[in-house]
């Protein structure tokens, strides 16, 4: 109810978020990360795919086994708005989750301890890539940073090339977490100054 001599004025509502706002550009300004849609589903798997074999020809035979990940995980991803493609000229060349936390598997870390244990963070989970997309990691964790400057990313002690990457781009090792299912992963952190 309004006070009398007052006009009552409608609040208008929050404008949606359009596809445009959570447009990134990498750094040749060819290549733009957006959020995953139902429709690049058939691209992604096959992103999934490739890195499945970069992983395999590296020595990582054990993780991201058969079926994993599938698209019942890579929807939840989208549908918790943190699935994102990363696309160069029009073409989807990688895929990653960037989720809020909590996540459930880093209340418990073992042999070392967080960075912070107190501060809100984003956890990167599903990093993919063809073989012949140069710099994805740069142009993500470039993105994730302007997102947030508390950045949490597991991996498999046998995935030396996320492990080399995770140590260039400033992450620090801060000990040994569990997955659901029981297998181990190195975890690390950066926070940004």
């Amino acid at each position: 109810m309004a006070s009398a001599g007052l006009e009552q004025t409608e609040v208008p509502p929050a404008p949606e978020r359009s596809e445009e706002d959570t447009r990134f550009l990498g750094k040749d300004m060819s290549r733009i990360i957006r959020e995953a849609k139902q429709t690049d589903m058939a691209d992604i798997m096959k992103v999934m795919e490739a890195a499945k074999k970069i992983m395999r020809s590296s020595g990582n035979m054990h993780q991201w086994g058969e079926g994993y990940p599938s698209e019942v995980v890579i929807t939840a991803d989208m549908e918790k708005s943190g699935g994102f493609v990363i696309e160069d000229e029009g073409r989807v060349v990688g895929y990653f989750a960037f989720l809020p936390s909590p996540e459930p598997t880093y209340h418990k870390i073992y042999d070392g301890k967080w960075l912070d244990d107190e501060l809100p963070y984003h956890v990167v989970h599903r990093i993919a890539s063809y073989p012949d997309a140069h710099h994805i990691f740069s142009d993500m964790i470039d993105f994730c940073f302007a997102h947030d400057t508390n950045i949490r990313i597991d991996t498999h002690r046998d995935n030396t090339i996320m492990q080399h990457n995770l140590r260039k781009h400033g992450f620090t090792y801060c000990g040994i977490i569990y997955l659901a299912s029981g297998d181990e992963r190195l975890a690390y952190q950066r926070i940004a100054q």
